[in-house]
């Protein structure tokens, strides 16, 4: 069967089609730089590669711009919208109610669509994708794959919030931690590479959005991200950690309602608020003229990734391996070296040649001479996610 998996992020939509269970890559692509004028269409068959630099303002002009390429008549891959069997979509935040990989129905829709002021950036842009695959192929199943899911084995001691009893039972306030299709996929790769029956690993995630996992023996047992996907590490509009009481004295000294602290903390802070950027392309430019803003945010956001590694490693009780993966994770060698400078007593060490190679597939960065693995990954989520729709109609 032909399986489209979608994969919208907060400004970018990823997407392949593969043929299952061969997991065979029909096309794929990425739209990104969504909101731009300036945002690129990258679509790649085994026969054609196109790419387009245009205007893409929103998820659903960047959806409709996919459905109009899947079906061209010279370089599209499908003939009819029925040669789609099932459509799968990542979906931010589950919240209490999906555990698991889930069939999409009226009811799905509508929780995902209350769950949207716990991931503002994400769950509309998931929920707008799945209402236009519904249109475009009525026929397809439509399955939810939820990055929450894989975060379910942390246990209570980790996830639980040191508010009122009340809040935690019965607003189910608590840690709920996302990216995890790309955190399991990458794991799961890492554990195959060790050989080890039992194994610690730290799985690095750094996108626009960015998250770390401590991984004991394959399951999650913390993360970086919590009741929504803000807090954690430095993003590129979101703030990461910041002392709660920032939020009341903004509110209070600037009049600030709190929807306007919110809209302030998820897209007008991180990356952005620091250096005016929130690509870090543009910032790893502006940082080699010299820009003391855009240096000042690199070594803020790398030492925010040493402090969780710090952690991590203390509640596992050792350390076999660090990950990084996703599109920063795998293609900025700076930030990887910045992460993992002076830390030689923890076991870690990186090769600055290795460091510098682009990685096609699994590779090792890390010195000779260190006790730790440094690996770079890069991810697949939308395989994992093919996966998981596949399994969810074969069980």
């Amino acid at each position: 069967m032909q399986v489209l998996v979608i994969n919208s992020g907060s400004s970018s939509l990823k997407f392949q089609l593969f043929l299952m269970p061969q997991e065979t890559i029909l096309c794929s692509g990425l739209i990104e730089r969504i909101g731009f004028e300036d945002a690129k269409f990258k679509f790649k068959t085994q026969s054609d590669a196109i790419e387009v630099v245009t205007p893409i303002l929103n998820h659903n002009e960047a959806l409709a711009l996919l459905s109009k390429q899947l079906l061209d008549t010279k370089t599209g891959i499908i003939t009819s919208t029925d040669d789609i069997s099932i459509v799968g979509h990542r979906v931010v935040h589950g919240g209490k109610h999906f555990g698991n990989t889930t069939e999409i129905t009226s009811d799905v829709k509508d929780k995902i669509k209350a769950l949207s002021s716990l991931a503002p950036l994400h769950n509309p842009a998931n929920l707008e994708g799945i209402i236009v695959a519904e249109t475009t192929f009525p026929n397809a199943k439509q399955v939810a794959v939820f990055d929450t899911a894989f975060h379910q084995s942390i246990p209570e001691y980790a996830y639980k919030y040191a508010i009122p009893k009340k809040y935690s039972e019965e607003d189910n306030i608590r840690l709920y931690g996302f990216h995890g299709t790309s955190h399991k996929y990458v794991s799961q790769q890492a554990i195959s590479y060790l050989g080890k029956t039992h194994s610690k690993i730290i799985t690095i995630h750094l996108g626009n959005g960015c998250s770390m996992t401590a991984i004991k023996d394959g399951k999650s047992i913390d993360h970086s991200l919590g009741f929504s996907p803000v807090n954690g590490l430095i993003m590129g509009t979101r703030s990461g950690d910041i002392d709660q009481s920032i939020i009341f004295h903004l509110a209070k000294k600037y009049r600030y309602s709190l929807e306007d602290v919110n809209t302030m903390l998820q897209k007008k802070s991180g990356m952005l608020g620091l250096t005016g950027f929130s690509d870090l392309r543009d910032i790893l430019s502006e940082a080699e003229k010299g820009n003391k803003d855009c240096l000042l945010a690199l070594e803020m956001s790398s030492y925010r990734i040493k402090k969780y590694i710090g952690s991590y490693t203390a509640v596992m009780n050792g350390l076999d391996a660090i990950v990084f993966t996703a599109g920063i994770g795998e293609n900025a060698p700076q930030i990887r070296a910045q992460a993992c400078k002076d830390l030689d007593y923890l076991g870690i060490s990186i090769d600055n040649k290795k460091n510098t190679i682009r990685p096609k597939d699994l590779t090792e960065i890390h010195a000779t001479n260190s006790k730790v693995k440094v690996l770079v990954i890069p991810t697949n989520e939308e395989l994992e996610i093919a996966k998981q729709a596949v399994d969810l109609f074969k069980n």
